[in-house]
């Protein structure tokens, strides 16, 4: 570690934080459309570079995930973005969609943000996704809580921000530095997992141009480097992307004297910090008669959630929750075998993976592996009937960072009681509040209504909750928030405190709520049974970065034949 060499980092970052945090909104529109550009030019030579380092054969499908997950959804939620500061450039404000804002019955204000336009409406028919607002934003005042920084009347003295960067997906780090750049309004510095530190020098390609005029550092190295960072009197603010254990050993220290620390609720440091620390997200299965097809359209939706990534995702599935008298039950988990069976083992390239899936198959012996375990590969693991009445077993309090979901049953008389039982059983035994699922048939959807369910909505404390799809889509979508339900505080940290993406500067957001079909023709992109999900996600970053109708007819093409 060449302290040295970071100590003239911060002093550079220093000395332009005020310059930055007052610079004309036009010449930070001019900053962000370098940064598209950027993302255009080295995102897909970053995601080929992701596809090495974890092990994935160059020539599959699973290609599309290292661009979906890295240099697409950069490239939109840059594009959306730019698009809001445009509209505050020219109306003063973040303009919404046509008639986007609607009160619920309890008053509480929900505004749809996705479609977007009319490429989403089209890429994603029948998609569709709100924000839901916190206490005291009404229809009214909503404007006055949009784009904070934007309305002041004089730019604050500014901000350094040091982001610390995920290992896992490629998007997580760039993004939290657009949200601390271009939306909180302060310079950052970025130091890169030991994990993915390969993505380095593609992000600072991204980011040259405010590289080159001292508003962005970059940092490479372990903890003793982060650790330096978190406490170094010209760091103003912390932004983690982690678990909460890393959050808690910097908040408050490692060891007993930091346990002691948490205790008492006394940190070691006053700067502020906002995260996103992971979740055990739970899957709602509503009971229903399903068809043979939509079986295995929802074993393949709810595996993806699990294997996308190798299960190295904070949104991956983890448990799955089943009415206990579903005559499907069994079909449904069966189905949900076949699909693991079928897909490709992947590479356990996350450090620490052997230890956490032996953990959980030594906790949960009913555990089923699907396929053989071999040197660097974890199979996929359903680890079934876990008994919900054991509030404290693991496979509900800790996040299985790696192939392992677990399944749970719950009673009721009929779906609506199950639902409630559900909702109360997330809320109050499964650890997290960043994602939840609810996967349900368009018939028992009528049957319990559509008021119930938006009650079950509402009542389920978690940042985002996804209708029938896997609510990581909430992540990608850009325009939607991603982090968890307000209210946690340091020493109970939980899935974290703040939100990104969020590209209509929403500052006061509860959650986002996403909805979609029960099945979907063609097979979304995103299915990691898509057999041409490499070929569409290559052609969504061309159209994510130009946004032109050009690039249409190829998606459409290759999504119908995946």
């Amino acid at each position: 570690m060449d302290t040295a060499k970071i100590d003239q980092k911060l002093i550079e970052l220093h000395q332009s934080k005020a310059h930055w945090a007052g610079m004309p909104l036009e010449r930070r529109i001019d900053y962000l459309r370098g940064v598209l550009k950027g993302v255009g030019a080295a995102g897909a030579r970053m995601a080929l570079a992701g596809v090495e380092a974890k092990g994935i054969d160059p020539n599959s499908a699973q290609v599309g995930e290292e661009f979906f997950g890295g240099p697409v959804v950069t490239a939109r939620t840059v594009r959306l973005l730019l698009n809001t500061l445009e509209d505050i450039q020219k109306h003063g404000t973040p303009r919404l969609p046509k008639k986007a804002v609607r009160t619920r019955p309890d008053g509480q204000v929900a505004v749809k943000v996705f479609p977007t336009d009319a490429f989403d409406a089209v890429l994603f028919s029948g998609f569709s996704a709100e924000v839901w607002q916190q206490s005291g934003v009404t229809a009214d005042n909503l404007s006055e809580h949009m784009a904070e920084f934007y309305r002041r009347e004089k730019p604050p003295e500014g901000h350094v921000a040091l982001v610390l960067a995920a290992g896992n997906v490629a998007s997580i780090g760039p993004l939290d530095m657009v949200y601390k750049l271009f939306v909180e309004g302060q310079v950052v510095l970025c130091k890169f997992n030991p994990v993915n530190d390969y993505t380095g020098p593609f992000i600072e390609e991204m980011f040259a141009e405010l590289i080159r005029d001292g508003f962005v550092r970059t940092e490479y190295g372990g903890a003793d480097v982060g650790d330096y960072l978190c406490q170094h009197p010209q760091v103003d603010e912390i932004h983690i992307t982690g678990s909460d254990r890393t959050h808690d050993i910097i908040v408050f220290g490692p060891g007993e004297a930091g346990a002691k620390r948490k205790a008492e609720n006394t940190p070691r440091t006053d700067k502020r910090i906002t995260s996103e620390l992971g979740n055990v997200s739970p899957i709602i299965v509503m009971p229903g008669h399903w068809t043979e097809s939509e079986l295995r359209f929802q074993a393949e939706n709810v595996a993806t959630q699990l294997a996308n990534n190798a299960g190295f995702n904070c949104n991956a599935a983890r448990v799955i929750i089943l009415h206990e008298g579903w005559t499907q039950k069994r079909a449904f988990l069966d189905m949900l075998r076949a699909v693991f069976a079928a897909l490709p083992q992947r590479k356990a390239y996350y450090p620490g993976a052997d230890r956490k899936y032996a953990k959980f198959v030594q906790d949960h012996p009913q555990a089923q592996p699907v396929g053989p375990r071999s040197e660097g590969v974890l199979p996929w693991t359903i680890i079934p009937d876990v008994p919900a009445s054991e509030e404290n077993a693991t496979a509900f309090k800790e996040e299985a960072w790696c192939s392992i979901v677990a399944q749970t049953a719950l009673p009721g008389a009929d779906a609506g009681e199950y639902l409630r039982n559900a909702v109360r059983f997330c809320n109050e035994t499964v650890w997290g509040t960043l994602n939840a699922c609810i996967i349900i048939h368009p018939k028992v959807r009528k049957a319990i209504g559509e008021a119930a369910l938006e009650r079950a909505i509402g009542d389920l404390k978690y940042g985002s909750v996804a209708v029938n799809h896997w609510p990581g889509l909430c992540y990608g979508f850009g325009s939607t928030t991603w982090g968890a339900y307000p209210g946690h505080t340091l020493d109970d940290i939980q899935s974290g405190i703040g939100v990104v993406h969020n590209t209509y500067l929403f500052d006061k957001p509860e959650k986002t709520v996403l909805q979609g079909p029960f099945t979907v023709f063609p097979k979304p992109p995103w299915f990691v049974t898509h057999k041409r999900s490499d070929k569409v996600a290559r052609k969504m970053l061309e159209f994510e970065v130009e946004h032109a109708i050009g690039a249409l007819p190829g998606i459409v093409f290759n999504a119908v034949r995946g």
